[in-house]
């Protein structure tokens, strides 16, 4: 583990060069690894640790996700199993499942949880609100936490680029006194770019404020009210979105992710230059008393309950559809669906 410095700030961060897939290998010879659900990070994650040569297994409820895992290459009594019966053969669990998800199989999970066995998440949310999950696990295993920075399916996709998402690691119960090994193992082996240290509410806090926030929520927002500014100004949907998005995320995001929003700022036009330089400031005063209020209701674990109630009703799937057609019915990303298809790889 090194120490590396973060804008003034010490973090502890992990790399592949020194803790290299054939240690992990070693680390985790002896063990199988139940991957507990097919659906957002459980093909990224089951895949690589297959492809890397460990003894992994799925436990997968039947229907649609079921016959997913099986056109990925798993077997049915071989290498894919019930939930429970992947709990019963594994030494290292991962809980890759929904949270709602989660709530609803701790029962059949804990009573397979033996001592020295391994308890993994992605997520901290079962663990942190674990009065309201009553996800509490035995004293007598591991409880670790590899979290990836990015989808199951970015992990799969630059896993097979031959590069590395970087993933967050914490330990909430060190009982064997290998947890250190097991999750950084766990880690490189599911496809990792370098780690760094947090904490199980560390983590659930920023990633529920950050999905909801500028990765998700306020991203779709904001996009949004530019979007519709501009039409209601008398700009046509096609000139609206290739400012508002398509600029943005095919032109700007490459260049800034590479070199950083600082280089961006010194390498457009000087009229581009002054308006950011000004206007950021008033985006930021009006934003933060939201990210100030969004971060108190991750805190409190009022988000945490909404998601709850809301994901365990029986009509929820219903629903979310009903709200997702309507996002994907909505003009600016029909009009997006348009101009993604006009894009010169495309033609």
């Amino acid at each position: 583990m090194a120490v590396m410095n973060f804008g003034g700030v010490n973090e502890n961060v992990v790399t592949r060069e020194e803790f290299p897939l054939e240690k992990a290998r070693e680390v985790l010879k002896d063990d199988v690894i139940a991957v507990l659900g097919y659906g957002v990070q459980g093909p990224g994650q089951s895949l690589n640790l297959r492809d890397n040569g460990f003894k992994v297994i799925v436990g997968q409820r039947p229907g649609k996700t079921y016959d997913k895992a099986k056109a990925d290459g798993w077997v049915p009594g071989e290498t894919l199993f019930s939930i429970e019966e992947a709990c019963e053969k594994a030494t290292i669990i991962e809980v890759l499942l929904s949270d709602a998800a989660q709530i609803e199989c701790w029962p059949m999970i804990k009573k397979h949880l033996t001592p020295g066995k391994a308890l993994y998440f992605s997520h901290g949310f079962g663990i942190t609100y674990q009065d309201r999950t009553h996800i509490i696990p035995p004293k007598d295993v591991d409880v670790i936490m590899v979290a990836p920075k990015g989808s199951g399916t970015s992990l799969r996709r630059m896993f097979l680029q031959g590069r590395g998402l970087n993933c967050s690691y914490a330990i909430s119960q060190d009982a064997t006194g290998k947890a250190w090994d097991r999750v950084i193992a766990l880690g490189i082996a599911i496809g990792s770019g370098y780690m760094f240290e947090t904490t199980f509410k560390r983590e659930t806090y920023s990633d529920l404020t950050g999905e909801r926030g500028s990765l998700m929520g306020a991203i779709q927002g904001l996009l949004l009210a530019q979007y519709e500014t501009l039409r209601e100004h008398g700009h046509e949907p096609s000139e609206a979105f290739n400012e508002t998005v398509e600029e943005l995320t095919q032109s700007l995001m490459p260049l800034f992710a590479e070199k950083g929003m600082d280089w961006m700022y010194a390498n457009c036009s000087t009229t581009a230059q002054r308006g950011a330089l000004d206007w950021m400031v008033p985006f930021h005063d009006a934003v933060k008393p939201v990210f100030e209020k969004l971060y108190n209701q991750v805190a409190t674990g009022h988000e945490a309950q909404r998601s709850i109630d809301s994901n365990s009703q029986p009509d929820y799937r219903e629903k979310l559809d009903e709200e997702l057609k309507a996002l994907h019915d909505s003009e600016m990303w029909q009009t997006g669906a348009v101009v993604r298809k006009l894009r010169p790889e495309n033609n």
